[in-house]
């Protein structure tokens, strides 16, 4: 999180009582927030930023009755439907720290001043992309760099090459779907041999337009406006610039493991958070949605994630609604 010179940071009134607080701000969390409200929970958002996953890409054209919209103005919307339609607070630039429970309610402390009570806590702060961290690849984020194949292959429908680095099902599953809609996919990874799925491997190597570049990594991605081209090593020392549309990185993500599992939570081997099919977690009153949870690991999407933010808010409604009646 990094905040401009003279950012000004609001944070809800210290002490202040709701009936659910739901931390992140992409699509998941403003669609608990929507939702929550309509329950007529007092409810409130706090995110260390807004829009999630979503800041990763340029143009979203799978989300529904939106065709395509910049992803920036899709954040916005989220935002406004939420905080201006159903009055929710958003602060943003604030990290939950930890929550405890005292009597019926969460006390719920975290940066930036944070300290106030929930009688619900709704998580979610999703996952993070894992980066290549090379030069270029921060300039072209949403400008050719790419981290999900799913959500924008058909963006290059038509267009000439496009780089695909990672060896499991993610990434052989983009270079499979990217190769109907481009001429060629350079699919790089840094070993031998790949970790995907038989059927995946066997996909991939018949695709006559895919080329396997083994023992090989990104080092440089270069450009204008949009992406141009990627310098590629391989492991024995020889380099090549290759001339592309775009670039997908499929190597996977980094749930915060360690803080999900300091507040008790029980997470899955990969580090998300065990959740049922109505995102209830371990611990009574905390709810889970979006790419902090165990669902659908392998389908990563706006769509799913708002469905689970809804999902989520229903069951923290129904929560405080059973407890009330005892």
């Amino acid at each position: 999180m990094s905040l401009r010179l003279g950012t000004k940071i609001s944070r809800p009134p210290k002490g202040e009582h709701y009936d659910t607080l739901i931390v992140g701000g992409g699509p998941a969390g403003f669609s608990a927030a929507i939702y929550a409200s309509r329950f007529l929970l007092k409810s409130v958002v706090v995110s260390e930023d807004i829009g999630g996953q979503l800041n990763l890409t340029d143009v979203v054209d799978d989300y529904p009755a939106t065709l395509s919209i910049k992803a920036s103005e899709l954040v916005s919307r989220f935002r406004d439907h939420a905080e201006k339609l159903f009055k929710v607070p958003v602060y943003e630039f604030i990290s939950v720290k930890k929550f405890d429970k005292i009597e019926d309610e969460f006390h719920v402390v975290g940066s930036n001043g944070l300290d106030v009570y929930s009688k619900t806590i709704i998580l979610a702060v999703g996952s993070k992309r894992r980066k290549l961290n090379v030069p270029g690849e921060d300039t072209f984020t949403g400008k050719g760099v790419s981290y999900c194949s799913i959500c924008d292959a058909p963006l290059y429908k038509g267009k000439d090459s496009v780089i695909v680095v990672g060896g499991g099902d993610a990434a052989l599953e983009g270079a499979l779907l990217l190769s109907g809609y481009v001429k060629k996919v350079y699919l790089v990874h840094r070993r031998d041999q790949f970790r995907a799925k038989p059927f995946y491997v066997n996909q991939v190597l018949n695709r006559k337009n895919i080329e396997i570049l083994y023992n090989s990594f990104v080092t440089q991605i270069k450009g204008d406006n949009f992406v141009k081209s990627a310098v590629v090593l391989n492991k024995d020392g020889k380099e090549k610039e290759i001339d592309i549309d775009g670039i997908f990185i499929e190597i996977g993500f980094e749930p915060p493991k360690d803080w999900y599992q300091s507040l008790g939570l029980e997470t899955d081997e990969a580090g998300y958070i065990k959740v049922d099919d109505w995102m209830r977690t371990n611990i009574p009153g905390v709810f889970a949605a979006g790419d902090a949870t165990s669902k659908w690991k392998g389908f990563r999407q706006i769509v799913t994630a708002a469905a689970s933010g809804s999902i989520a808010a229903y069951s923290a409604y129904t929560y405080l609604t059973e407890k009330s009646s005892r």
